[in-house]
């Protein structure tokens, strides 16, 4: 006769099954080597959970929603296109405003690598995106000067205010979230300023836009029956990218600029110029940032809103943080997030979901994003418990 007690040996068994399970999970959420990755992978299947429960509240379909977001952004096919349309121009457009988000997230990283927040993202890429525009995408100049001198200029603006930045954090100890809300506020203004009073298109109230020539990306091709727009800014992305991670991994100003973000006062004490890394470090993120601003404004778009900043600006920190700080890791979050804001306009006309959820599942996984570090101190902290009490950890 069952009394429904479970016998030891029952009980042993699956205690043993659930440390088999449990420990090679903590040892990869744990250790260097496989953090990197598996605690951002973790990251995100918490947040699609959270994401799918919140579209069944809603009485939608996670998996429908979810497909439109993939179809909105070029990754699966829609049941119809306009002319000159097939998944290859959705996927290129993709590209076009995953370049910016890369280049910010990038710009973001370096920040962080020298132990600062970067929060001024978004007024760093308007800045360089409005005298970029001014005084090059209002000129005659032929496409093969008019190019390189975009982003050159955007790249110039972006490190000059970026270093104004750290000199206010070295000099006067100026925190830089601080003062970048604070520039935020002054380019928004500033530009919106003189947009409204000498660049007003009188008819979109946006910004004149810029010469063809100036763009950072091609239009007019053909191909059969497709019209195909060619972003530009993804080559400046993808190049970033190999430079952010050379001068981090591989150079010694790299290993400074890690070491001075660890602790400035040990890096002082080890001789270290903590001041030259604080500047050089935000200026070089200012420079990202201001490339971002380039491919956004004179790449994606070619016109500028007065007195608005680009959402595209913040959700860069996400990505940054959903990167694990890492420049490899910042191209799958780059994409990831660039999905759910691409993909959210097709994504409320096939699943009648509002678009501004996308934004709130952004929003879950920079939650989730951000307690990484906690879920691997908690994944730490387990292991050294099992150790103490005697547990094979094998």
């Amino acid at each position: 006769m069952r009394t429904g007690r479970t016998s030891p040996r029952a009980a042993a068994l699956r205690r043993g099954l659930s440390r088999r399970l449990t420990v090679p999970f903590l040892k990869l959420l744990a250790e260097d080597k496989t953090s990197p990755f598996v605690v951002p992978l973790f990251s995100i299947v918490l947040s699609l959970t959270t994401a799918s429960l919140l579209l069944a509240a809603l009485g939608k379909n996670p998996l429908v929603a979810f497909a439109a977001f993939l179809r909105g952004s070029g990754f699966m096919p829609r049941p119809s296109y306009a002319g000159g349309q097939n998944l290859f121009t959705d996927f290129l457009s993709f590209l076009g405003i995953l370049a910016p988000m890369l280049l910010g997230a990038l710009g973001v990283i370096v920040a962080m690598k020298a132990g600062m927040f970067n929060i001024g993202a978004a007024g760093q890429m308007l800045a360089a995106g409005f005298i970029a525009t001014v005084f090059v995408g209002y000129t005659d100049l032929p496409s093969f000067i008019a190019r390189p001198l975009v982003i050159l200029t955007g790249a110039a603006a972006g490190f000059l205010m970026g270093a104004v930045v750290g000199y206010l954090k070295y000099k006067f100890n100026i925190h830089e979230v601080v003062s970048t809300i604070m520039f935020n506020y002054i380019v928004s203004y500033v530009t919106g300023f003189y947009i409204n009073t000498y660049y007003v298109d009188i008819h979109t109230r946006n910004s004149i836009v810029c010469s063809a020539a100036s763009r950072l990306t091609i239009t007019g091709i053909t191909l059969g029956r497709l019209r195909l727009t060619l972003p530009l800014g993804m080559l400046i992305a993808a190049a970033a990218v190999l430079i952010v991670r050379f001068l981090l991994d591989r150079t010694t100003f790299g290993f400074e600029l890690k070491a001075v973000g660890l602790n400035r006062h040990a890096a002082q004490y080890a001789g270290i110029r903590e001041g030259r890394c604080m500047v050089l470090g935000m200026a070089l993120s200012g420079l990202f940032a201001g490339l971002a601003g380039v491919t956004y404004y004179l790449g994606y778009f070619n016109t500028i809103v007065p007195k608005s900043l680009a959402s595209l600006g913040y959700d860069a920190i996400a990505v940054s943080l959903l990167a694990n700080s890492g420049p490899v890791g910042s191209v799958f979050a780059s994409v990831l997030v660039t999905i759910f804001q691409k993909g959210s306009v097709y994504m409320s006309s096939i699943a009648g979901v509002p678009k501004e959820i996308a934004l709130v599942i952004t929003g879950i996984l920079l939650l989730f994003a951000a307690c990484g570090a906690y879920a691997r101190c908690l994944a730490q902290g387990e292991l050294e418990k099992r150790k103490s009490y005697g547990h094979d950890s094998d």
